[in-house]
């Protein structure tokens, strides 16, 4: 998936102007999850305008490549850049956790065309996601199936269940591509105080998964990742990116106080004006 500089900086630019958007919507809905959403305005940049092969206008569409969002909280983010993609109109976006809105706090499948799963309880998602490909397996179907989960995430034990189940060889796990939201924070503090993950990589190892690490801002690095991942025929893959809870706002980042918060009137109009000054130079 070769990135031309000119495409690279459209997405840069793009996924600045997706965590502007963010806090816009964070601000109009008075409550969600900050730190997560903005954390990863990066990669669902990646997926929706270079990696997916999916279709706005026909959302339902059955060869259409499936994005799993199981970690649900950080739903701002995944709203938001459907929104740019042209799955719903902008201004919908102002009615985020909003009475009889389609954009609850926890993405509702039945509500939303474009969204593959209901998702609130961590965990479950990847199961769903090995569901979708045994059934696409038996229908002969090619497309490629990605689930973004978190890293607080793992400490669910029915997780654990279903990444054993898919590293089994016999199942035809090979386009399934997992990627691990690293940020390191959850709800009650660090991941690694709350209850240790690490050695994530080994772990993977040990159930059969080929594992890739990537800095989750560095788009050009994810997508070349996933290219790679999209090589292996014999197990499924894991990215594991590693990325910084608020990014682009500096008393935003690595606060774990800001995972299920939003911002008020004048820390928005601060985190805008942060962004604003970055354009699309996040990395720089």
């Amino acid at each position: 998936m070769n990135l031309h500089e000119n495409k690279l900086k459209n997405l840069e630019e793009k996924a600045n102007r997706i965590r502007q958007t963010i806090i816009e919507t964070l601000l109009e809905a008075g409550s969600g999850h900050s730190a997560g959403s903005l954390g990863l305005a990066d990669i669902f940049t990646a997926f929706y305008f270079h990696i997916l092969n999916h279709n706005p206008k026909k959302p339902d569409w059955p060869d259409r490549d499936r994005l799993i969002l199981s970690n649900g909280h950080v739903c701002p983010a995944l709203y938001v850049t459907m929104a740019y993609a042209g799955y719903f109109p902008m201004e919908e976006l102002k009615t985020l956790r909003k009475l009889n809105s389609r954009l609850q706090g926890h993405p509702h499948r039945t509500a939303l065309p474009g969204l593959e799963i209901t998702s609130g309880p961590l965990g479950p998602g990847l199961s769903q996601a090995i569901g979708m490909i045994l059934a696409s397996n038996l229908d002969g179907k090619k497309f490629w199936t990605y689930v973004i989960s978190s890293d607080g995430e793992h400490q669910e034990g029915n997780w654990w269940e279903a990444v054993m189940c898919a590293g089994k060889q016999e199942y035809n796990m090979h386009r399934l591509i997992v990627v691990v939201d690293r940020n390191n924070i959850q709800i009650d503090g660090f991941t690694e105080n709350v209850m240790p993950l690490e050695p994530l990589v080994e772990k993977y190892e040990a159930f059969n998964w080929h594992v890739l690490q990537v800095d989750g801002h560095n788009i050009e690095a994810f997508a070349d990742a996933v290219t790679e991942a999209q090589a292996v025929y014999e197990k499924p893959s894991v990215i594991i990116a590693h990325t910084i809870p608020g990014k682009g706002i500096d008393f935003m980042e690595r606060d774990f106080h800001w995972h299920g918060k939003s911002p008020n009137k004048a820390e928005a109009e601060q985190a805008l004006e942060q962004l604003r000054t970055l354009g699309g130079r996040i990395n720089s």
